[in-house]
């Protein structure tokens, strides 16, 4: 092929800035770090009841003035203006987020709108901690955007802290961290740059997650996760939410199932909808599987690990997938690999909804796109 011929890279690519202090059994210090080199007096401390020893280890030799112990899933938007109140009438000059992501929201919803800075310990594998993306939910709808003002300005992770958290539990996280590496190999912004920090996590995620599944789990093997998460939740936070993110924001807040297990349920049928139209993304992913399609990996890797494999285990009835694929389409991103229209989203919901096999779909889109042997 000579010069003229060779397909050349553009791309415009940002990097948002974050200290990331990482370290077993160092939260204590680490955190009392942060906080003091952003000059904070007056900490509004939020972590659920699950975190609460955490959030009491942690903070407990901090200036703590005020306290949230209640947060939710998708971020209720009266739970958001309570905590923004609290925030007020307190005289907080910084945020301190204890827990998984439902916490990390509800100190990213008070940061939106008081533009104080938000210092994020947490205690899964989410990655929300990593990411400029917020998102509420008024009367089950989940609004989401992205804003500099809800980045943390500091991340504390400490694997000690998660190893109260249940495999089961783990494990769902972390699969919430795969998507965010998977969806952004197609996100409307995705580029050389969040590939890789894609890629790199999900090389660190995978494996990880495979020994979680023959029972292996210790510190390190949580480290593995945590860094893989960063990872990923770094190169989503670049490339922005694609098809399965959108897919998910819509179940989330409109019928309220789960966060982790729905991610979970949903990603291999997204997967096996879009990779036969993006060959790069494919490639990457199959390597991680030993040359598996990946949505047929991933859905063994769901199965491996115990976890709900359909939509209907989680809560959604049948009768909900029409509206969900309506209210899912008119923000779907015009850069998917392939075309997205309301039949396609209701035959790709009907299959997680019911448990389908992926290997059904990747037969029936690889006869679609002429590609099938």
């Amino acid at each position: 092929m000579s010069g003229s011929e060779q397909r050349l890279t553009s791309f415009d690519h940002t990097s948002l800035g974050q200290r990331v202090l990482f370290g077993s059994h160092a939260a204590v210090a680490n955190t009392a770090r942060a906080v003091a080199d952003l000059g904070a007096e007056r900490v509004l401390l939020v972590a659920g009841r699950s975190s609460a020893q955490a959030a009491r280890d942690v903070a407990g030799a901090l200036p703590v003035v005020a306290t949230i112990d209640e947060v939710a899933q998708h971020v209720p938007a009266e739970r958001a203006e309570a905590a923004v109140a609290m925030a007020q009438s307190s005289g907080a000059d910084l945020v301190l987020t204890i827990g998984g992501g439902s916490a990390t929201g509800l100190g990213k919803a008070v940061a939106l709108r008081t533009a104080l800075p938000l210092v994020a310990v947490p205690t899964t594998f989410a990655g929300s901690e990593a990411t400029d993306v917020w998102g509420l939910t008024t009367d089950g709808v989940k609004q989401t955007g992205s804003d500099p003002r809800v980045l943390p300005r500091a991340v504390v992770y400490d694997a000690a802290l998660t190893l109260g958290l249940a495999p089961r539990s783990v494990a769902a996280s972390t699969l919430n961290a795969v998507a965010h590496a998977v969806d952004g190999l197609w996100a409307p912004r995705a580029d050389p740059v969040n590939r890789a920090l894609g890629t790199e996590g999900l090389r660190a995620l995978v494996p990880a997650l495979q020994r979680l599944a023959r029972g292996q789990d210790d510190l390190a093997l949580r480290e593995q996760l945590l860094y893989g998460a960063h990872l990923t939740a770094v190169a989503f936070a670049s490339a922005g939410s694609g098809l399965h993110h959108k897919i998910c924001h819509v179940l989330g807040g409109a019928f309220g199932l789960p966060h982790a297990e729905m991610h979970a349920i949903v990603l291999p049928h997204v997967t096996a909808f879009n990779a036969p139209a993006a060959p790069d993304a494919a490639a990457r992913l199959a390597e991680l599987f030993d040359g598996v399609p990946a949505a047929v990996g991933l859905r063994q890797l769901l199965a491996d690990l115990g976890l709900p494999q359909a939509l209907r285990e989680v809560g959604l009835a049948e009768g909900d997938l029409r509206r969900a694929a309506e209210l899912v389409l008119p923000s779907v991103p015009p850069s998917n690999p392939r075309p997205v229209d309301a039949a396609a989203l209701e035959s790709l919901l009907h299959a997680a909804w019911a448990g389908d096999t992926v290997t059904a779909v990747v037969t029936a889109v690889a006869i679609e796109e002429g590609t099938a042997p």
